[in-house]
C-alpha cells in the first residue's frame, strides 16, 4: 500500500471515529447519563473502534496482538498529555483562546498519533528485528 493510501484510509477512521464518538456522548446525554460517565462511556467506545479500524484498515495488521494494544495504549496516554499540554499550558503562555488551543490539539494529534502508529504502534518492522535477534 502507498502511504498516500495509508494516509487517506488514516483520516478515512479518524473521522468517523471522531462522528462516532460525537454521537455516543449525544446519545449518552440523552439518555440521562452523567457528563462525565458519557463522556468517558463514548471515549473508551470510539478508541475500541479506532484501534481495530487503524489496525485492519489502515495498517493490516492483526488486532489481537496484546503488546500491539498496549503500545496503542500508550499512544493514546500520550495524546491526552499532549492536548493537556496544548491546552493547559501553550494555549495560556501564548494567550490563545480556548477554542485556539483545542483547534490546535486537533491538528497536532493526528499528525502526532500517524507517526506513533507508523513507526512503533503498528511497526512490522520492528517486530520482525526483534524475532530475528
Amino acid at each position: 500500500m502507498t502511504s498516500g493510501h495509508r494516509l487517506f484510509r488514516f483520516a478515512l477512521v479518524g473521522t468517523a471515529v471522531a462522528v462516532l464518538y460525537i454521537l455516543l456522548y449525544a446519545g449518552f446525554m440523552a439518555l440521562g447519563m452523567p457528563q462525565a460517565i458519557a463522556n468517558a462511556l463514548a471515549f473508551l467506545m470510539a478508541v475500541a473502534v479506532q484501534y481495530l479500524g487503524q489496525a485492519g484498515l489502515t495498517f493490516d495488521a492483526p488486532w489481537r496482538d496484546r503488546t500491539q494494544a498496549l503500545r496503542f495504549a500508550a499512544m493514546i496516554g500520550l495524546g491526552l498529555l499532549t492536548s493537556a499540554l496544548i491546552t493547559g499550558a501553550l494555549g495560556p503562555a501564548f494567550g490563545w483562546h480556548a477554542l485556539v488551543s483545542a483547534a490546535v490539539v486537533t491538528l497536532v494529534l493526528p499528525i502526532q498519533n500517524f507517526v506513533i502508529m507508523s513507526r512503533w504502534v503498528f511497526s512490522r518492522r520492528r517486530d520482525q528485528m526483534e524475532t530475528v535477534r
